[in-house]
């Protein structure tokens, strides 16, 4: 059973006194965690030779194990597959898929485990494939194999006769083999059973079925598509390992993308009672008869809305929505809400939007959420809302999709909205509550006290919840002290009904209590203005070098002073302050720790986060590159930590964007601007990769102000550097080349040669997109003789690459081989997967212009096959208008439009304008070669419009051309 605990729970800490809990159903014997820990022990030793490792934890326990090795995880992502295949229209796939996800079940779940808890979980788990049992039926009647199903949908009906959706099933089936009488005694049984044992009739489901077999309704036939299907052999079902190969044709990968099932909702309460009133309301609000999608659970702060809006999601309503869970903390006790058009951003970026893909309105960004949510059955969770301006930008439109939405006002204005009032928690989920954090005897054994103490303290389940863990901290103390406490703060028991109060006194008694440590962790905590805080930040403020820092941190969760609100990549703990409780962080930090304190606390904090940019950027490149250096502090972070967090360099910066943002505006706040611009200088790179533009221009407007306040001459160059590849991005090239030259000037002026290296490429990048191929050749020959000073190889390989384009448009193609092998030479050494694929799309463009096409279109391919290995939407677009342009050149059009229209597909996704116009210009090339004179000329119309300026001179001329010739 400690086994089954572990593994229920995997990859998080399970307490020790759960686990006693759970084999001793809350009457442990004395020797109760002696016996855990020799059951570990033994655990320990099975587990070796499987590769999973149980590690201790300050509070318990905590099983680790290799990715797959958990059939129910395995069982999960099968069943994830299935549904996107099944979206796809590939049902034959989806149906086989479900079949080898089903038959990884040997048998009812944890059979042979009596536990009450383990007992319930395992039901869930048994509800879960019965459910995935009748979606795999669902499909395999919809490809005509009836005939085979009858037997076996039978067997489950025997085994649960009272559900309908089977029951169902069973009927079509046997309507379909022309079995029309057993098909209505199949019914008639089942409606006898259920007067019989419920009291109830059918559902209109089953009801409808009836009435249709009784009528021959036709939607009860066979589709013919799936008649024709019905003797085809099953496809084998792909595992997932193979799932995962690459795919061997770049080109036929390209047009495959991806979909992805967002899942955000934090970490369920797993001490969570009563609400079973709200969670029916959910149900009837949100997938019931006559639902109308959207729910607000509403009331007092600390009453419980954000556990119960979060608990109906991870349980009560997961089954109904396969596609995926989408979640915000909308704010509204911050002095700043976040904007509906921030939380789009967020949305849309989940749903798998890249950042550049989205656009800057409110109303575009709705339009993408809505038509993207269309299609699919996603639940969305709006936490701690203002008001219904805020929310109704966020509510999908048409579709089977559901809206809860948790507030302390009433947001009656919402349209269709069933409003659910939370109040306090019953006496007997109250007691619960109690009895499962100070034990059940003590409740037991002062049953007046214990009444009292919900009197007192409004049966509110946060103060509920600090003030238990007061009296578990205390375990000699009996409940009627703590009543006696609680009377005597402030006189006045009603005004404990009053809001914010009632659960400052809570919060006080709690603080109180704490060990001086822990007391002072709790106060530097509030330094952290992020909505999460990583596992290294209590080592950060505290300046404690412990291998394991999060561990600084429990104390507060096991006073239900801080959540766990999930994992982060490296598998450690990622925490999170219930809102009221941060507030009371704040006060206790400014009344109690001197502003010397604060402020190299605040250092030490903004260090830490300037420490893993720095790594993340040497993960990427191998050292720290592109990038100029100030004299701002790093933190010292624990190294294993460290290797484990920047495992996978990207999924920590996604992970931490929002945290990432909002460490910059803090710098900024504190006058830390040397850390400001180097944050800045150091995510620029980052975010760039994921084409985060919109991030960049924000956290660079943050940065700037402070960073000129202070006469910072480096920084503001630094900073400028920064600002051009938004302005490149954006095509506002005559202000990112105005902004480069003035820094160009300022790092000449402080004497900084990689700053004047880098504002050099800049500029020879701006000359290369005006066709000036002597410029190019003048910014970037003293900047490479400079990069190569300061010893910065990356800077070197973008140069080097920019030369060997430039030599070739010269005529000197020995001098641009020299350059492209030098630059190839670097990625390969620096193991730099993203530059070696810009050298060979360089390379290519050189062999196109030489009239090398076959050797050109290799070249791309292999870049491409690069890319696979990562996210680079904006390098594959390139990739593929250059093997679109390369194909044209072959005369091949039919095989230039395949690449082409995904390059269109995914500049359109990017929303780049001008990328878009590019890609038409050259479809409208292929329609010409086609013959096609009309559409060439309709497609270079509709280019045209985007070609502005200089730089574009060329594109507008070859669009005025094709339009001529139409």
């Amino acid at each position: 059973m400690v086994l089954a605990g572990l593994l229920l729970d995997m990859g998080r800490v399970v307490a020790t006194d759960h686990l006693v809990d759970v084999l001793w159903d809350h009457n442990p014997p004395d020797t109760a965690r002696t016996q855990v820990q020799i059951c570990i022990s033994r655990l320990r030793r099975s587990l070796a030779t499987v590769n999973a490792r149980i590690e201790t934890r300050s509070s318990g326990y905590l099983l680790r194990a290799d990715r797959g090795s958990l059939d129910a995880d395995l069982y999960r992502e099968g069943v994830d597959a299935a549904t996107v295949l099944d979206k796809e229209g590939r049902t034959g796939e989806a149906a086989a898929r479900m079949r080898a996800v089903l038959d990884l079940w040997r048998g009812p779940a944890l059979d042979g485990i009596d536990a009450p808890y383990l007992r319930t979980k395992a039901d869930r788990l048994d509800k879960d494939w019965l459910n995935t049992l009748e979606r795999c039926f669902d499909l395999e009647l919809a490809l005509g194999r009836h005939q085979r199903l009858v037997g076996e949908i039978r067997e489950f009906v025997d085994a649960h006769p009272l559900h309908e959706g089977l029951r169902g099933q069973l009927m079509l089936a046997l309507y379909r083999t022309g079995r029309q009488a057993e098909a209505l005694e199949a019914y008639r049984e089942g409606r006898d059973l259920l007067v019989e044992r419920l009291g109830l009739d059918p559902g209109e489901r089953l009801r409808e079925m009836e009435a249709a077999i009784l009528g021959g309704d036709s939607s009860l036939q066979l589709r013919e598509h799936a008649r024709l299907s019905v003797d085809r052999p099953e496809p084998a079902p792909v595992l997932a390992a193979e799932a995962a190969e690459p795919v061997d044709n770049a080109e036929a990968a390209a047009s495959h993308p991806r979909v992805i099932r967002p899942d955000q909702l934090p970490a369920d309460v797993a001490d969570f009672v009563g609400r079973d009133d709200a969670v029916r309301g959910l149900r009837q609000a949100l997938v019931g008869d006559g639902a109308t999608g959207v729910a607000v659970l509403f009331g007092r702060p600390g009453i419980g809305k954000s556990a119960t809006a979060v608990r109906a999601a991870h349980h009560d309503l997961a089954a109904d929505f396969p596609d995926g869970r989408l979640y915000c903390d909308l704010r509204a006790t911050r002095e700043e809400p976040l904007r509906p058009t921030d939380v789009l951003g967020r949305f849309l970026r989940a749903l798998g939007v890249p950042g550049t893909g989205i656009p800057d309105d409110l109303d575009e960004r709705g339009e993408i959420y809505r038509t993207l949510l269309a299609s699919r059955r996603i639940l969305v969770v709006l936490d701690d809302a203002v008001s219904e301006a805020q929310v109704a930008p966020l509510l999908p439109g048409v579709g089977d999709c559901a809206v809860i939405v948790s507030s302390r006002v009433r947001l009656t204005g919402l349209p269709g909205a069933k409003v659910i009032e939370l109040g306090g928690l019953s006496e007997e989920h109250s007691l619960e509550l109690l009895a499962n954090v100070v034990g059940r005897d003590r409740v037991e054994a002062e049953p007046e006290s214990a009444r009292a103490l919900l009197g007192t303290i409004g049966r509110l389940p946060l103060a509920l919840r600090i003030v238990a863990a007061r009296l578990a901290a205390r375990p000699h103390w009996p409940l009627a002290s703590m009543v006696d406490r609680l009377a005597d703060e402030r006189r006045r028991l009603d005004e404990l009904a009053h809001g914010d109060m009632t659960v400052r006194v809570g919060l006080s008694l709690t603080y109180d209590g704490l060990p001086p440590s822990d007391a002072q962790v709790f106060r530097l905590l509030g330094l952290v203005d992020g909505s999460t805080i990583p596992a290294w930040v209590p080592g950060a403020v505290m300046d404690d070098h412990r291998p394991f820092p999060g561990d600084l941190a429990e104390p507060l969760v096991d006073a239900h002073m801080l959540d766990i609100s999930g994992i982060d990549v490296a598998g450690e703990p990622v925490y999170r302050f219930h809102d009221l409780v941060r507030d009371f962080s704040r006060e206790r930090l400014l009344r109690e720790e001197p502003a010397a304190e604060r402020a190299i606390a605040e250092e030490r904090l903004t260090g830490g986060w300037l420490a893993l940019v720095d790594e993340a950027n040497r993960e990427m490149m191998g050292g720290n590159y592109l990038q100029v250096r100030g004299g701002a502090s790093r933190g010292s972070l624990p190294r294993a930590y460290v290797e484990r967090l920047m495992a996978d360099p990207m999924a920590w910066v996604d992970q931490e964007r929002a945290n990432l943002r909002t460490a910059v505006r803090q710098a900024g706040e504190a006058g830390l601007d040397e850390h400001a611009w180097e944050l800045v200088s150091g995510l620029t790179l980052l975010f760039n990769r994921h084409g985060h533009l919109d991030d960049v221009e924000e956290i660079h407007r943050q940065a700037l102000p402070v960073v000129r306040a202070a006469g910072n001459r480096r920084g503001e160059a630094a900073l400028g550097l920064c600002f051009d590849t938004v302005c490149v991005e954006k095509n506002r090239f005559a202000k990112g080349r105005s902004v480069v030259e003035y820094s160009l000037r300022l790092f000449t002026e402080v004497g900084d040669p990689l700053g004047q290296a880098l504002a050099s490429k800049s500029l020879a990048y701006h000359a290369q997109l005006r066709g000036d191929v002597r410029d190019v050749i003048a910014h970037c020959e003293p900047a490479l003789a400079l990069f190569r000073e300061v010893g910065d190889p990356v800077g070197q390989r973008s140069v080097l690459t920019h030369l060997g384009l430039t030599y070739v448009m010269c005529g000197d193609h020995d001098a641009s081989r020299v350059r492209f092998e030098e630059a190839l030479d670097i990625a390969e050494k620096l193991n730099d997967v993203r530059g070696r694929a810009q050298v060979l799309r360089r390379m290519a463009q050189a062999d196109r212009l030489r009239g090398e096409f076959t050797v050109a279109a290799d070249r791309i391919l292999d870049a491409l096959e690069l890319l696979d290995t990562m996210v680079d939407p904006v390098g594959e677009a390139c990739l593929l208008h250059d093997l679109g342009r390369v194909r044209l050149a072959q005369g091949r059009p039919t095989e230039a439009q395949v690449p082409l229209e995904r390059a269109l597909e995914i500049r359109e996704l990017l929303r780049a304008k001008d990328g878009v116009a590019s890609v038409t210009l050259t479809l409208a090339k292929v329609a010409a070669m086609q013959g096609d004179a009309a559409r060439a000329s309709a497609l270079a119309s509709q280019a045209r419009g985007s070609f502005v300026g200089p730089e574009t001179a060329g594109e507008r001329k070859e669009a005025d051309r094709i339009i001529a010739a139409g």
